[in-house]
């Protein structure tokens, strides 16, 4: 017999995120899972994203009492039950209804922070009292900086932890295959049109009976009426700004009076400049293979920005987590944490807020099992002694005792 992932509908049989992935197709229609799982071009940096996992090996210790384990990290001060946190991931409310909020309560629930997407669909004020929990808040620096003020504003009022400006997306990338699903600029061809009407209960629970989800913290940025799909994406496409610099998030510090995380570096030489201009930490990442394609992935940088700079930022990183191991190996390399993207958007799509909580359980297990057999009954104890990467033998990879005296240890 043939081996085969998990191809029925129950997402409570998921073994792995990758059976989630596979039951996400099914309830989707096509045009929304290209929309989540889909990269730029030619799909050169998505798949790096997962192939450099491969080339990392574990050198596990053995006679080492590992009958407790502690998976639980510090992160500006407080303590998340896990390694990891769910990332901004724009319109979630596409895959199942209210996504922003399944997200958010299934990040509350587990113990781990939340951060919400500018292009989410629901309101942020509504997301944090609702959720309740650790609820960070992403930001697009467009053009108008008037609206990127009031939403500071807004975030501050409604207790929102952390900002995270997104910073490499001042130019779109080319996602050719998201755009093959429309006849025209947001308009589904025949095929994917006949395709929605395949997953009635997608329909139930996305469609109806408010029609398709709406942007809804971008009302001061758009015009009156367009927070539609298609009204937003013509807005926002004349909104973004390559002329984004480091002067723009010495403004936005100037505004914003809580933790400051710069997402979008994947270079040291920027994170270098992110500690010069006060920000408190990092977000290494090529937008989930989404915009450059051909870009390195952050795993490849991660090692030599931590030795750098982890003494002055908290250092995250994302891009193609599928396993507990994958995420002990970001640690190993001086990650303070790691930001999930597609994982828990599998679980989204899969089976809403109970397959999110299903997404985040089977990392957190993945975890425990990996510290366990690696020897290792922390996470704290986690550092470069564990891993063995050629390609990260040239950076200085803090060790554990090294980074308990970071300033902004996490």
């Amino acid at each position: 017999m043939k081996r085969r992932l998990y191809r029925g509908k129950d997402f409570k049989r998921a073994q792995n995120i990758a059976d989630l992935r596979e039951i996400a197709r099914k309830r989707i229609p096509n045009f929304c899972f290209e929309y989540v799982d889909g990269g730029a071009e030619d799909e050169i940096t998505l798949r790096r994203n997962r192939s450099v996992f491969e080339d990392m090996a574990f050198r596990p210790r053995t006679l080492v009492d590992v009958a407790r384990r502690d998976q639980t990290v510090e992160l500006f001060g407080r303590r998340m039950t896990a390694p990891f946190m769910i990332g901004p991931t724009g319109f979630s409310g596409l895959l199942a209804r209210d996504g922003d909020l399944a997200l958010a309560r299934a990040a509350t629930a587990a113990g781990i922070p939340y951060i919400l997407s500018n292009a989410s669909t629901m309101r942020l004020e509504e997301v944090v009292e609702r959720a309740g929990g650790r609820v960070w808040m992403q930001l697009y620096l467009y053009r108008t900086r008037e609206y990127a003020a009031r939403l500071v504003e807004r975030a501050e009022k409604a207790n929102v932890e952390a900002l995270v400006v997104t910073t490499d997306s001042a130019i779109f990338g080319n996602r050719e295959w998201d755009r093959r699903n429309y006849a025209k600029p947001l308009r589904l061809d025949m095929r994917n049109s006949l395709d929605v009407l395949r997953h009635p209960r997608w329909m139930a629970d996305v469609l109806l009976p408010r029609g398709m989800p709406r942007f809804a913290n971008l009302d001061d940025l758009l015009p009156p009426g367009q927070d539609s799909v298609r009204g937003a994406a013509l807005a926002i496409a004349k909104e973004l700004d390559p002329s984004l610099s480091w002067a723009d998030i010495r403004w936005l510090r100037s505004l914003w009076p809580r933790w400051l995380i710069v997402k979008g570096v994947l270079s040291v030489q920027d994170a270098v400049l992110a500690a010069d201009h006060g920000v408190d930490g990092v977000v290494l990442t090529n937008h989930g293979g989404r915009q450059l394609d051909g870009a390195i992935s952050a795993m490849e940088i991660l090692p030599e920005v931590a030795a750098t700079v982890g003494h002055r930022l908290t250092v995250l990183v994302d891009g193609g987590f599928r396993r507990g191991a994958d995420i002990v190996k970001a640690i190993a390399l001086g990650a303070d944490a790691v930001l999930l993207g597609r994982a828990t958007n599998y679980g989204l799509a899969a089976g809403g807020f109970p397959g999110v909580v299903h997404a985040i359980d089977i990392l957190k297990t993945e975890i425990d099992r990996v510290l366990g057999l690696l020897g290792c009954p922390s996470v704290a104890q986690i550092d470069s002694h564990c891993i063995d990467w050629p390609r990260a033998t040239t950076a200085v990879i803090p060790t554990a005792a090294e980074a308990l005296l970071r300033p902004n240890a996490a």
